[in-house]
């Protein structure tokens, strides 16, 4: 599958002496990025402002002793009146050059701070101004922490939550927390009851891709059996491996549109996402070739649904979620309340399953 491009072997961001596990678990993979700073590329040269402002007083300058050298010419009859011209039109020019550079100082200044304010609306980097709303509803079968949940036989779990809302401004401050899954709805089960199977996944992760493929059958086996329930919640760590079209957040949410559309058809629409995966660094799917997959899964249309972002706003609340809850990558999986990290993952859903006897 080759090596993690965000945190693989050569990559500086790694500790030292970092050594890539086995594949049971994939090295953290996509970790979300930071919001950026409003302003970006911080402030303006000092020097600029000073040689901006010289500029303009120098002009003036020109100006003012021209008119008096051309005063003094016409009374004493001395000569330079083409200098003292001269000097006027130059400094008539530097003078209105100096205004409009402060003109287009202010203007881009302007422009700088509103284009901050928009990439500061929300984890993806957009607001409501920039295409994607700060708040949004949570799709109808889905929990607020970004997941749709399903038992023995692929019937609907009932959400956990009832929130039908998100709003990003109310996600914790990102950077650095300590995993806490208990704090996003995963924990071990009562005695009795099916174990929680949570897996975060991204619909760009190839490792997610390859999870599904050679352990899915194992999964839908003990989902098969009533063992465990089995929660996907897609986020969007890797929209910047899309060329600039986020199609982790925009996959993510048409998946969250059939979720609230068709449940029942969820799991074939992601089968088909990972079949039909797009190679990173790509433009990923369109909308159209989404809205397809879809409906090729028998889910409804949900055309409507994605040209209008309902639900961007809650996959970039689950994601803020995931990550400021210590989900560093994709996939990332838990059984029970605990995090598969490495070996084999039928080994490790074994050893769980035998523990809650």
């Amino acid at each position: 599958m080759g090596e993690n491009p965000v945190q693989g072997p050569e990559n500086p961001q790694n500790p030292p002496g970092w050594t890539p596990p086995h594949y049971g678990q994939q090295p953290p993979y996509g970790q979300y990025p930071p919001m950026p700073a409003p302003g970006g590329k911080g402030g303006t040269n000092t020097l600029a402002i000073v040689s901006l402002v010289s500029s303009f007083f120098v002009g003036i300058a020109g100006v003012i002793t021209g008119h008096i050298a051309l005063s003094q010419i016409k009374r004493t009859g001395e000569e330079g009146k083409g200098l003292a011209i001269a000097g006027l039109v130059i400094g008539y020019v530097m003078t209105l050059a100096a205004i409009v550079g402060v003109i287009a100082v202010v203007v881009s200044l302007f422009l700088a701070g509103v284009a901050a304010d928009n990439a500061a609306g929300s984890p993806d980097g957009s607001n409501q101004k920039g295409g994607v709303s700060s708040t949004g509803n949570v799709p109808e079968n889905s929990n607020a922490f970004g997941g749709i949940a399903f038992g023995q036989g692929g019937a609907l779990v009932p959400p956990t939550t009832t929130d039908t809302r998100v709003d990003l401004t109310q996600l914790p401050e990102q950077g650095g927390q300590a995993l806490d899954p208990a704090a996003i709805g995963i924990q071990a089960s009562a005695n009795g009851e099916p174990m929680q199977l949570v897996v975060f996944i991204d619909f760009m992760c190839p490792h997610c891709a390859a999870f599904e493929q050679s352990q899915g059958p194992a999964i839908q086996a003990l989902q098969d059996q009533g063992k465990i329930t089995v929660e996907y919640r897609p986020i969007g760590y890797l929209d910047r491996f899309s060329a600039g079209t986020n199609y982790s957040s925009r996959s993510a949410a048409a998946a969250a549109c059939v979720a609230s559309e068709s449940p029942q058809n969820y799991k074939k629409f992601l089968d088909s996402l990972f079949t039909n995966q797009p190679a990173e660094n790509s433009e990923g799917l369109d909308a159209a070739e989404l809205g397809r997959l879809a409906q090729e899964a028998g889910a409804a249309d949900i055309t409507d649904c994605m040209d209008s972002k309902t639900y961007r706003p809650y996959v970039a609340f689950a994601t803020g979620l995931a990550s400021t809850h210590g989900v560093q990558g994709t996939p990332t999986v838990f059984m029970d309340g605990v995090q598969w990290q490495d070996g084999s993952f039928t080994d490790f859903a074994a050893a769980a399953l035998a523990a809650k006897k």
